[in-house]
């Protein structure tokens, strides 16, 4: 591994905190919203009726859109799925009415503006499976996050591993709070998004981490921001290598992928981004900022057989 000169070297922790100021300030905003505003839940999540349909001749979405809307059902998600004859419907519940009274009205009104319209399922989700979703998918960030501290913890050092763990809730916290200042929807597909946004910003963390602890055992000159500056400068074609090849196929599902997971694309390409940014500047200055040193990284030393009869 080449040693770069500290001349060559970027200065990241230069600005680490105007970086650690900005990310504050996006972190408030965050849970202001995310406490205001709250999260635009999915039907996966606050339960309802899914119906698909099939037109022979095409669909027309905006024209089914308004059929539904003069059928006192404005807030009906209507999106192809899979061609441009299948049409899948989202009906929020509603008081006092049953799930299959909805599904019912929702093809009456289809059928008054196409007789051609066939039903091809239709499915009911509870309010109470909607809970358990919620309440099952926090359970597992939580427990993804705990697990990566105990890993980092183990792998590095302490410091690294509150950093990484502070990285990554940096990461959560700044994309609901994305879905909650655009009211974008949020289902099933973003929360596995936002598990993916944990894993890209993990690996990118630790690829960093580990050559921190390298250079801290093989750069004798340099305190530990200079350490830090070479690694980071070192990881840094790796880095914006994988982001882009990532960006690339992202931004492919974001304008091709459809309707169905274009949250999922929204919530990838704002991860990857913000995943990065933490890699740099919010992993590896809380490290920086806990007083990581040579010493910590350092392994312990292995007293030779026959040391100890030499002493005597």
């Amino acid at each position: 591994m080449q040693i770069l000169n500290l001349k060559e070297t970027v200065n990241f922790m230069k600005f680490r905190f105007p970086a650690m100021i900005f990310s504050t300030v996006l972190i408030i905003g965050s849970i202001a919203s995310l406490a205001v505003n709250q999260l635009n839940w999915g039907l996966d999540f606050t339960g309802g009726t899914v119906i698909q349909v099939n037109y022979p001749d095409g669909a027309n979405l905006e024209l089914i859109r308004d059929e539904l809307s003069a059928a006192n059902f404005p807030d009906a998600v209507v999106q192809n799925f899979g061609s441009s004859q299948e049409v899948l419907i989202r009906v929020a519940p509603r008081d006092d009415v049953q799930a299959e009274i909805i599904g019912d009205m929702v093809m009456a009104a289809l059928k008054e503006g196409s007789s051609n319209v066939e039903m091809q399922r239709i499915e009911f989700v509870g309010p109470n499976v909607g809970e358990e979703l919620t309440e099952q998918g926090g359970l597992a960030m939580l427990v993804a996050l705990i697990c990566i501290l105990i890993y980092v913890a183990m792998r590095f050092e302490y410091r690294f591993a509150l950093g990484s763990v502070g990285a990554l809730a940096h990461d959560v916290i700044l994309t609901l709070g994305l879905f909650s200042v655009l009211q974008l929807e949020f289902d099933l597909t973003v929360l596995a998004a936002l598990l993916a946004v944990i894993g890209y910003s993990l690996n990118d963390t630790i690829v960093v981490s580990d050559r921190i602890r390298e250079n801290f055992r093989k750069v004798r000159k340099g305190g530990p921001e200079e350490v830090i500056n070479i690694s980071l400068t070192q990881t840094l074609n790796r880095t914006i290598v994988t982001s882009l090849t990532t960006i690339l196929v992202l931004v492919a599902l974001f304008y091709k992928g459809g309707a169905l997971i274009h949250g999922f694309a929204t919530a990838l390409l704002f991860g990857v981004f913000i995943g990065t940014y933490s890699s740099v500047y919010i992993a590896s200055s809380v490290a920086l900022f806990l007083g990581v040193s040579k010493e910590d990284l350092m392994p312990p030393e292995i007293e030779k057989e026959g040391e100890d009869l030499e002493s005597l």
